[in-house]
C-alpha cells in the first residue's frame, strides 16, 4: 500500500497497472455481487485461547477477546497484503491509503435491542493490546450511553423517517454520487460500506459462521463473518490426531480486486499469526515476516 503517493480521491488512489483481464472484468461484471469468491476456513484457536486466558489475568478490568485477535491479524493481514485493501468505484480501480474495519455492536443480546455501527482505523504502533483496550472501551462507553447511536446511525434514522417519496429520488442521488467517489464526508464517513472489511461476529450471538453477500453500495470488497468456537477433531503435522478448539470462518471478496491465489494467500497469514498468537502484540508497522507456502 502506498503511504507517499499523494491520494487521487479524498482515500485512494488509482491503480495504473491493473492487469488486463481484471480490466476488462470490471466492464463485463461491473456489480460487486457479480463477483463474489466465497472461502469457508476452519480456524484452530486452540493456541491463542491458552494466551488469551494467560493475558486477561493481567488486566482483569477489561478483556481481550478472540474478536479482538481477529481484527488485529486482519488489520496486519490487509497491510501487508494491499490488493486486499482496494476497491472498484466508477469501473476504475481503487487502493487505500489506510486500513479501516467495522462491526455491529449490540447493546443488550435480546430480540430488538438497538445496535450500533462501529468503524476502526488501526494506526502503525497499534498491537493487540492497543486495539483490544480501544474498542473494549468503544463498545462499553455505547452500551453505556443513553443515546447508543453513532453520527452514522443518526444520519440513516434521519433519512429512515423521511417518505418514500421523498426518500427514493434522494437515495438515486447518492447512489450517483457514490458511483463518481462524491459522496459528502457526512454520508460517508463511519458508514461501514465504506471500510476496508466489515467484520461480523457471530460466535457472540451463538450463531455459526455463515455466507453474507457484498454490498453494491460503497467500497466494501471485503466481508468476514466468524462463527462459535467448538470443538473437533484435526489431524496435526506430526500425523497424530487431537481435539482441538476450532471456529469456523466466512470470508467473501470482490474477485476483480485480487484472484483466489492472492486471496488464500492472506488468509493463511491470519491463520499463522493465530499459532503464534506472540505475534499478535507486534506494532502492526512491523513486519510479521511470515514466509508463505
Amino acid at each position: 500500500m502506498s503511504r507517499e503517493r499523494k491520494p487521487d480521491f479524498r482515500d485512494s488512489h488509482l491503480v495504473d497497472d491493473v492487469p488486463g483481464l481484471q480490466s476488462v472484468m470490471i466492464h463485463v461484471l461491473p456489480k460487486r455481487t457479480d463477483c463474489e469468491c466465497y472461502v469457508s476456513e476452519t480456524f484452530d484457536v486452540t493456541d491463542v485461547l491458552k494466551y488469551l486466558e494467560e493475558k486477561n489475568k493481567t488486566h482483569p478490568e477489561y478483556r481481550t477477546t478472540l474478536f479482538h485477535c481477529f481484527i488485529t491479524a486482519v488489520s496486519r493481514m490487509i497491510r501487508e497484503r494491499p490488493k486486499m485493501n482496494r476497491y472498484i468505484k466508477g469501473r476504475k480501480m481503487h487502493e487505500r491509503e489506510l486500513v479501516s474495519l467495522s462491526f455491529v455492536a449490540k447493546r443488550q443480546f435480546t430480540d430488538g435491542a438497538d445496535e450500533s455501527l462501529i468503524l476502526y482505523v488501526p494506526k502503525d504502533e497499534d498491537n493487540l493490546d492497543s486495539i483490544s483496550y480501544s474498542l473494549a472501551g468503544q463498545v462499553r462507553e455505547r452500551r453505556k450511553a443513553d443515546d447508543s447511536e453513532g453520527d452514522f446511525d443518526k444520519t440513516v434514522n434521519a433519512f429512515g423517517k423521511l417518505p418514500r417519496l421523498i426518500l427514493m429520488p434522494i437515495v438515486a442521488v447518492v447512489r450517483w454520487l457514490d458511483f463518481w467517489s462524491l459522496l459528502p464526508h457526512a454520508i460517508s464517513d463511519g458508514d461501514p460500506n465504506f471500510s476496508s472489511c466489515f467484520l461480523s461476529n457471530l460466535g457472540s450471538v451463538k450463531c455459526p459462521s455463515v455466507y453474507h453477500h457484498l454490498n453494491e453500495y460503497g467500497t466494501n470488497s471485503f466481508f468476514v463473518t466468524i462463527g462459535t468456537i467448538h470443538k473437533e477433531k484435526l489431524i496435526m503435522d506430526d500425523g497424530t490426531e487431537q481435539i482441538r478448539d476450532v471456529v469456523d470462518v466466512g470470508a467473501i471478496l470482490d474477485e476483480r480486486i485480487a484472484d483466489g491465489f492472492y486471496f488464500s494467500r492472506s488468509l493463511k497469514l491470519v491463520k499463522y499469526l493465530f499459532a503464534h498468537p506472540e505475534m499478535l502484540e507486534i506494532p502492526l508497522s512491523t513486519p510479521s515476516g511470515y514466509q508463505y507456502e
